[in-house]
């Protein structure tokens, strides 16, 4: 009788023991000399847990019935709810696998599902998820996904956190066709597997198609006529056993779910509506111990109050290198022919963007390879690639008509008959899905087949099977279309060719409506419903309805669904209609961008075109009608233009601002430079980036009218807002006001990289709020505070912040009315700041006495590359102390001095300093008089250095001894890239010394010898240097006294000698 036990539930136990209690057991069987050191070794030497557990229990079966009874009463005494657990419920948990292995076991689609294992998990459904149709969704957010967190697969129903719970109701969404059957076929194949949540005990996974079935159900019903081998249903609903129930496709649920008016029930054995009992599960009035988990379109899963929802999910759409691999896996065959599908792919950015989904890009795939092997070896001109919505739908449809589908079926039938049948089924199919579409229904059973006079035996046929699913169930069978996308073009195919011959009101199934006569009248009731309807239902059927009007659609389908060229009766007055639903006074709604769609299914393209092309040439400014704002709208979404930049500058009024907020939202780099905006725009544009969709990543709004109001609206925005690196706020009049409630978002603001507000009067105060806010804030890396008044005051304060803050990458403080005192401030900062890579104090007053102390900050620092002192006043003893420091430093790049009255003195240190210095790539000493003696100790240098690449010199007093000790050192010199001599006197013998080393050099790229009195002669001896130099890719001789006839034959020689060469003369 022991050993009975021990091996009848040897596989329960194997499944049952966690690692301490098996600890415990080894260590009460060693205490009653039922198991040796040695024996227990062993079986903890095992590879995996249940093989450990295999390894005791076998031990034991060989030690008599003794042994197999010490386990069977320490375990039931030891831990009760393990015993029961291991005797009543592992038996049924056995039977549950077995039965979910068999219908599970090649359920999955062969190809990779790496990308369900990880979902992402977001804060809720966005305005747009819930409101708007799942491609209008795709389309308004470019298919792009606002989350950085992601969740793998068998952390699903797992706590976040050590301090958290695992969550009750777990809900997943997902467009139509984006894989959310599969995922849950995925993951109870992991689960029955033991490969995932071994600590769930039953899954029990239901569709929401067949609870469509039921009309009343109780908690324990549900389980027993789901799991008819689930014998106590009880230990479900009592909690003793975790669960996890999942409910897939709410979407597909035919009585939508009522939360506020659900009455409350808690008996698991009382029958009640199925819509209620779902609601009551959910609100844990049943099945409370339970976890729940439920998938759904976004639209549907918005029935959920998100009160009641624990966890999130959204799942992704392919990757680059995922849809290659599914397209790969279409075409198994044909690799060429999945890469020209690819490639066609890639080529319309909207449809690339639908491709990411599985379900679409199955359709637009097939289409395209369908084209791409029925184009071959025909003229160009006679086909034509499939770019709209309609066009790729026609080629599918004409594949499914034909017998060119992949699943070739055996009958072969005339080519009359053909017609013929497929005219039948599409009709009967077209109504159903029409009408279905209407009341929101896309799961369909015997009895609707029976209430749309469907003939039951036309299900069978192959056309059908292509476009209607099966799914048979326990009390029914359900029928579907095999995507969303599919009955909303069956749909309005059934009412394109219903509308012909209609006198009532197709959309009023009873037909009692006032008369509707003509084909016109009932296309404009169409649009209009679409038009009127809030969430998008009719959008796409609208759009097919429209594209069974173009020309190429007409062509693909004429003979099969359509009458060889009768669009032609309509198209124009339909393209007039459509036009007329955009004049709306720029109240610009999806449904409105949705019309211009229409026209471009109609192949109606002028009024994008005109528009796009203004884009391009940045010419929009007072061409912005409602019409064209309806169309730039839809540009937003679809345009190749917008894909680096949104550039909407110098166009935009309040008005029109306000009616493209919902398309803004989802550009990643927006320009509104130069439109006058006054605080008010900001105000919406702060309403914008505070809604949690918003994927605006770079703003520009530079060069407007923005005042403290405006800035502060931007600033609330700033503290909610998760997407925007950059902001540039240069050329408006902010103050300090505005500038402290920008440093007060900073404080909390843990996105934004970039801050602008050049020139915006922000003065100290400013400067200071700003420099409080980078003591906390580690985010920031770039910020430009360029002609502000800063001063010495804002400058010290910003000095005490860099002390602490090692995170600022960039600082901009040129133009400020920074002293010696500031500069002093600064510079001690930096001795100590292990951040900072670029300083601009360009255009300020730091004197020859600031010189000392950026000297002793440069011996101290190694990190900053670039620092810009141009227009100061250093003279040649400021100049000195930074040249006697850089022979010290390592880590400076870039040194610009330019117009700060240095003269030979300190020109020469600096090239004595280049001697040695391995670090400087770049040097400005322009507008500075370091005459001849300067440029012979540079050049002398030269000849040593290996870094230097640019060397600016423009107007430094330099003739042509200078410019014959530069040329000796060129003719050695490796790495000098960039020389710029421009407006100097190096005059002919400068010149031909220059053009002797030109002929050795191969480093030089660019040279500027602009107005340096070559004449003529000094010219031409440049361009014939440049024979053989095929290194130099610009020269600039202008401003030389050369004339126009010799420009063009210096030019021309420029251009034999050196092709490449890009000569301005």
């Amino acid at each position: 009788m022991e050993e009975a036990w021990i091996s009848r539930y040897r596989r329960q136990l194997m499944r049952s023991i966690s690692p301490q209690f098996l600890e415990e057991i080894i260590g009460h069987l060693q205490r009653l000399d039922l198991l040796t050191v040695e024996e227990a070794g062993r079986a903890q030497e095992a590879s995996s847990l249940p093989e450990q557990v295999r390894a005791v229990v076998d031990i034991l079966a060989g030690k008599g019935s003794h042994a197999s009874q010490s386990l069977q009463s320490f375990i039931e005494t030891t831990n009760s709810q393990l015993y029961l657990h291991i005797t009543v419920y592992e038996p049924m948990v056995q039977k549950h696998l077995e039965s979910l292995q068999s219908f599970y076991e090649n359920s999955l689609e062969i190809g990779s599902l790496q990308r369900l294992t990880n979902l992402l998990l977001v804060e809720g459904l966005t305005d747009i998820q819930q409101k708007e149709h799942d491609i209008l969704q795709m389309e308004m957010t470019k298919g792009l996904q606002n989350v950085s967190k992601s969740i793998p697969l068998e952390k699903l129903f797992l706590p976040l956190s050590k301090v958290s719970i695992p969550p009750r109701i777990s809900v997943t969404t997902g467009v139509a066709g984006i894989g959310k059957s599969t995922l849950v076929k995925l993951f109870v194949g992991r689960w029955t597997k033991g490969l995932i949540n071994r600590d769930i005990m039953f899954v029990l996974p239901l569709t929401f198609r067949e609870l469509n079935t039921y009309e009343k159900l109780s908690a324990e019903r549900l389980i027993r006529s789901s799991f008819p081998h689930i014998t106590e249903p009880n230990c479900i609903s009592t909690g003793a056993a975790r669960t996890l129930l999942i409910l897939d496709g709410l979407d597909e649920f035919k009585t939508p779910l009522d939360f506020s008016n659900t009455v409350a029930c808690t008996d698991p054995k009382k029958e009640i509506q199925v819509d209620n009992l779902i609601t009551n599960i959910i609100r844990g009035n049943l099945l409370q111990e339970a976890s729940v988990w439920v998938t759904s379109r976004p639209a549907a899963a918005s029935q959920i109050p998100g009160g009641l929802i624990d966890r999130m999910t959204e799942i992704r759409g392919f990757r680059a290198a995922e849809m290659k691999d599914f397209l790969d896996q279409m075409f198994l065959d044909n690799r060429d022919l999945s890469s020209q599908v690819l490639h066609h792919i890639k080529a319309n950015r909207s449809l690339h963007i639908m491709c990411t989904v599985p379900g679409f890009c199955r359709i637009y795939g097939s289409s395209i390879g369908y084209y791409l092997k029925n184009s071959a070896g025909q003229p160009q001109e006679m086909t034509v690639a499939p770019k709209t919505l309609s066009e790729i739908y026609s080629y599918y449809f004409k594949m499914a008509l034909s017998s060119d589908w992949p699943e070739r079926q055996r009958e072969t039938l005339r080519i009359e008959q053909a017609v013929n049948n497929s005219k039948k089924v599409m009709g009967s199919l077209g109504r159903l899905a029409f009408y279905g579409l209407l009341k929101r229904k896309h799961v369909f059973y015997e009895q609707d087949m029976k209430t749309y006079g469907i003939d039951l035996s036309l299900l069978h046929s192959s056309l059908c099977s292509r476009l209607l699913l099966k799914e048979d169930m326990q009390s029914s069978t359900a029928y579907y279309f095999s995507h969303l996308t599919i009955q909303e073009f069956l749909a309005a195919i059934y009412y394109y060719t219903a509308a012909k011959r209609a006198i009532f009101d197709l959309f009023t199934e009873s037909g009692m409506s006032w008369p509707k006569l003509g084909f016109l009248n009932h296309f404009k009731s169409a649009v209009q419903r679409s038009l009127q309807a809030e969430d998008g239902q009719l959008d796409i059927f609208v759009r097919f309805l429209s594209g069974l009007l173009s020309p190429q659609v007409n062509q693909l389908l004429s003979g099969w669904l359509l009458v060889k060229d009768e669009h032609n009766s309509y198209r124009n007055q339909a393209i007039s209609f459509l036009q007329g639903c955009l004049n709306t006074n720029y109240v610009i709604s999806s449904q409105t961008v949705n019309t211009v769609h229409c026209l471009h299914e109609i192949q109606h393209a002028e009024i994008a075109k005109a528009v796009e092309e203004a884009m391009k040439n940045e010419s929009l400014a007072g061409m912005l009608t409602p019409v064209n704002c309806s169309a730039l709208a839809y540009l937003l979404q679809v345009s190749d233009v917008c894909v680096e930049e949104t550039n909407l500058s110098n166009c935009l009024t309040y008005n029109i601002c306000k009616s493209l907020l919902p398309q803004l939202l989802f550009c990643h780099s927006l320009r509104l430079d130069n439109n006058q905006f006054k605080d008010n725009v900001m105000e919406l544009l702060g309403s914008v980036l505070s809604v949690k969709d918003c994927q605006i990543q770079r703003l520009s709004l530079a060069e407007n009218q923005i005042c403290n109001k405006g800035a502060k609206a931007l600033a609330r925005s700033l503290m909610v807002n998760r997407s925007l690196t950059a902001l540039d706020l240069r050329s408006n009049s902010i103050g300090s006001s505005g500038a402290k409630a920008l440093a007060d978002a900073l404080k909390k603001n843990q996105v934004l990289l970039s801050l602008n507000l050049q020139h915006n009067v922000i003065k100290e105060e400013g400067a200071t709020a700003l420099a409080e806010a980078l003591l906390t804030n580690r985010r920031l890396i770039t910020l430009q505070l360029s002609s502000n008044s800063v001063g010495d005051s804002g400058s010290v304060a910003l000095a005490e912040a860099l002390k602490v803050n090692h995170s600022l990458q960039s600082l901009d403080l040129q133009s400020n009315s920074i002293s010696n005192t500031g500069v002093s401030a600064l510079t001690a900062a930096l001795c100590s700041n292990k951040g900072l890579i670029d300083l601009n104090l360009r255009e300020n007053s730091i004197s020859k006495e600031g010189g000392p102390a950026i000297a002793h900050a440069l011996r101290t620092n190694c990190t900053l590359k670039k620092l810009d002192l141009a227009a100061n006043l250093l003279h040649d003893e400021g100049g000195k102390a930074i040249a006697l420091a850089m022979k010290e430093n390592r880590a400076l790049t870039s040194l610009h001095l330019q117009w700060n009255f240095i003269q030979t003195q300190a020109a020469v240190a600096l090239a004595q300093a280049l001697q040695s210095n391995g670090s400087l790539v770049s040097l400005d000493l322009q507008e500075n008089a370091i005459g001849d003696e300067g440029m012979a100790a540079l050049a002398a240098a030269l000849k040593v250095n290996t870094t230097l690449a640019d060397l600016h010199l423009q107007v430094a007093s330099i003739s042509a001894a200078g410019a014959q000790a530069l040329a000796e050192a060129l003719m050695v010199n490796n790495s000098l890239q960039v020389l710029d001599l421009r407006g100097n006197c190096i005059s002919v013998a400068g010149a031909k010394a220059m053009a002797k080393a030109l002929k050795v050099n191969r480093s030089l790229r660019w040279l500027n010898l602009q107005e340096n009195s070559l004449g003529m002669d000094g010219a031409i001896c440049i361009a014939t240097a440049l024979r053989g130099n095929h290194g130099l890719t610009y020269v600039n001789l202008q401003g030389n006294r050369i004339g126009q006839s010799g420009a063009k034959m210096i030019s021309d020689a420029i251009r034999t000698n050196s092709p490449d060469c890009v000569v301005v003369v």
